[in-house]
């Protein structure tokens, strides 16, 4: 079940229970030049006993910086290297002069090199303790408040948050939090629903199932009936050895768990690929090309075939995925996406404030049946870190589905990406905007790709400039005008 929770932001290792996912862009301008700088941040923002700091750092862009008060585009950052956001994060950098405005892209603590305990951070659960969601928004608080106050020209500079799954809750909560800092924000792909019961813990992967049910005859029944032919096969010491060769596994699968972390791993490549369905070759999590699970899906048009003969068109699928430079010499299953991303950590935020819960039925979805389970996910975790998850937290600190006394708030979702099950706002100035037709973090990296292939560039500059235009007056002035 841990595997599933931490499936939203980030996939992750193997593990005995279900995890959260995340995403580039194709022919997108590159990022441009960027100073790398470091403020000291306290350890511990909430109280005085611990009384240590640490290095956040941040990026800086402002050659297109109107410095006579011009905005700040601020990037609240995710559970990985802030240089790899900052190189995946497109529209930041394709707005920057037409907005006049710099571009900062903070670290979250605990990731890439903001670590607040250097080399001893994930040590134990006591260097830990200091890895919250609230603590990240306070680093990101002191740091606005810092730029502003050593920046000349940006003392009323007007702030907006910008980021995406993780980051993009960051954004929606930061401009909740501190409404003084941030006069706006654009969460895109921001999951700020999947706590508690507010919504079905099934629909996420029912949304992945459905599109790889589009992209193909077969497709996802193909996947949903691999499952059972694992099964068989690694019922037998012969079996474990066939899956371990058709696989190209750099560690051969020895036992029935071996053949457990197999599936999860497998799981966790189809809701990549969910992730990064681009009408155009990008490599985000991986070198892939245009439409990728179409491509896999070439694999997988005959569901009835016999367990050998479906395991052997499943392996050509992922190593579609993992494989399709040619230059792996084996496929490794503790790996499903890039290193840049911050693992542990995220292992360590799900099992304390981050709790998602995610379920699968085998029916509404192509994926082995596991239920919720929150008692077994905490075991999980107790035995993991020593400590023990609170469920209702974030819907305590944050809100959940009261946040009508919110304003100023772009909540973007791309309608072929699985975290796309999201609410209609009965509130002035809250806006649900989907981007139809695109995957993950539409508005950020991706230039509004379409699922059924009419990708249009006209359609793109205008859904895009609304996400900065369309609410002039409850924003800045005229700093989102179009």
């Amino acid at each position: 079940m841990l595997r599933l929770l931490l499936v939203l932001p980030l996939l992750g290792a193997a593990g005995a229970l279900p995890a959260p996912p995340r995403l580039r862009r194709g022919a997108a301008p590159a990022a441009g030049p960027y100073l790398t700088r470091y403020l000291s941040q306290p350890i511990d923002h909430f109280g005085f006993d611990e009384d240590r700091t640490f290095r956040q750092r941040y990026l800086v862009a402002d050659q297109h910086w109107k410095k006579d008060n011009g905005p700040i585009l601020f990037y609240t950052g995710n559970e990985g290297d802030i240089t790899w956001f900052c190189n995946n994060t497109g529209f930041m950098w394709d707005v920057a002069e037409e907005l006049n405005a710099m571009l900062v892209f903070a670290e979250h603590r605990y990731y890439g090199e903001s670590l607040p305990f250097g080399n001893e951070s994930f040590s134990d659960s006591k260097h830990l303790n200091y890895l919250t969601s609230e603590q990240a928004l306070a680093d990101f608080a002191v740091l606005v408040d810092y730029l502003k106050t050593t920046i000349a020209g940006a003392r009323h500079s007007p702030v907006i948050a910008i980021g995406g799954s993780y980051g993009g809750m960051l954004a929606a909560w930061f401009r909740m939090k501190y409404p003084h800092m941030v006069v706006g924000a654009v969460a895109a792909s921001a999951p700020v629903w999947q706590f508690g019961d507010l919504v079905p813990c099934g629909a996420f992967f029912s949304i992945v199932t459905n599109d790889f049910k589009k992209s193909g005859t077969g497709c996802s029944e193909s996947i949903r009936n691999s499952w059972n032919a694992i099964n068989h096969l690694s019922s037998t010491d012969a079996g474990l050895q066939w899956l371990s060769s058709t696989f190209h596994l750099c560690s051969p699968l020895k036992n029935l768990q071996d053949a457990a972390v197999l599936k999860n791993w497998l799981s966790e490549t189809w809701v990549n690929l969910a992730m990064v369905n681009y009408p155009y070759k990008a490599d985000f999590l991986q070198p892939l090309p245009a439409w990728p699970i179409q491509e896999v899906c070439k694999f997988l048009k005959d569901p009835r075939l016999s367990d050998k003969l479906l395991l052997q068109n499943i392996f050509q699928a992922v190593n579609l995925y993992y494989n399709y430079t040619g230059e792996a010499l084996c496929l490794d299953v503790s790996e499903t996406a890039t290193k840049n991303l911050g693992q542990t950590g995220w292992y360590y935020q799900a099992c304390t404030e981050m709790v998602m819960p995610f379920c699968t039925d085998g029916v509404h979805d192509m994926f082995e049946p596991e239920k919720w389970d929150f008692d077994t996910f905490s075991e999980e975790c107790y035995r993991l870190w020593g400590v023990r998850p609170r469920p209702s937290w974030i819907l305590s600190m944050y809100g959940g589905k009261n946040i009508s006394s919110h304003s100023n708030i772009i909540f973007s979702w791309g309608g072929c990406f699985p975290i796309s099950f999201k609410p209609t706002p009965p509130w002035m100035f809250l806006v649900i905007w989907t981007v139809m037709r695109t995957v993950h973090h539409p508005g950020l990296p991706l230039r509004a790709p379409d699922c059924n292939h009419h990708f249009n560039k006209t359609t793109e500059k205008t859904s895009r400039r609304r996400s900065t235009g369309y609410h002039q007056n409850p924003w800045s002035g005229d700093i989102f005008s179009t």
